[in-house]
């Protein structure tokens, strides 16, 4: 402005946060001061900050997983489909994460893990609660690990017994079918997966969905299978530090199906 001072802008409502607001910090908005100070090995052994960082991520994944997999089923049943194959394709893209972190995890070799396996003990891979959500969820409810489970909380408790009482995604899949008119009876739903597979132009939105449940079941497994094999690398077949037999456990655990009519209806197309 000629002859005097340039006003101040005004800064829009919408602009009013972050760096501009000086409100928030990155390391407050993530609370990164709390998150890292989670790492905390129990002996000196080099890659024990390694073991703790990787599962500590593996159950954060686990975290949206959840996030992710509830909003899909609420989607199905609300008759979004389209919402429900977005989200799950996000779903995907992060158990290949999963998939692909075993790799860090197998930078560590057998004997830097026997130098602080003990420490661990009884701790186990097998009570994280969050990974049996996911399975509970996803259609592979077994209320006898409630019995097996120690060292639950009892807010985690309480968590399964909710996973194991409301409905999973193939439920939500089924009430997406009926809502199309298509029987879901014992009897005649492979009568009605065949239908959904075979009239492509009437129920394409029902066939991408399917497939990507399919997906989830098989991304799932190969974690799974991923897993046993980067045990039996490390430990061979020792037993597993919170009392089972360890690989072969797992190796039994790989073949578990979410869908199983899914895969049988290849059968008869």
């Amino acid at each position: 402005m000629p002859g005097g001072r340039e006003p101040a802008r005004a800064v829009p409502p919408h602009r009013s946060f972050g760096e501009e607001g000086a409100r928030l910090s990155y390391g407050a908005y993530l609370r990164l001061p709390q998150v890292l100070a989670q790492q905390v090995p129990h002996s000196s052994a080099p890659d024990e900050l390694l073991f703790i960082t990787v599962h500590q991520v593996y159950e954060l994944w686990f975290k949206l997983l959840l996030h992710e997999l509830e909003a899909a089923r609420d989607a199905m049943v609300g008759g979004e489909l389209w919402r429900a194959s977005h989200l799950l394709s996000r779903v995907h893209a992060v158990e290949r994460v999963l998939v692909e972190q075993v790799d860090v995890l197998e930078t560590m070799t057998p004997q830097d893990f026997m130098e602080f396996r003990a420490v661990l003990a009884p701790a186990s891979g097998f009570q994280s609660v969050q990974f049996r959500e996911l399975e509970f969820l996803s259609g592979a409810k077994d209320p006898a690990y409630l019995d097996r489970l120690r060292g639950a909380s009892d807010a985690e408790t309480t968590r399964l017994r909710r996973r194991l009482s409301e409905p999973t995604l193939w439920d939500a899949y089924l009430t997406a079918l009926s809502q199309r008119g298509l029987s879901v009876s014992d009897d005649e739903i492979m009568e009605s997966l065949l239908t959904v597979a075979r009239d492509r132009g009437s129920h394409d939105d029902l066939w991408r969905l399917a497939e990507d449940l399919l997906t989830h079941d098989e991304t799932a497994a190969l974690w799974r299978m991923r897993h046993v094999q980067m045990v039996e690398r490390q430990i061979g077949t020792k037993s597993g530090t919170g009392g089972s037999s360890g690989a072969p456990y797992l190796r039994g655990r790989a073949l578990l199906h979410y869908f199983p009519l899914l895969w049988e209806m290849r059968s008869w197309l």
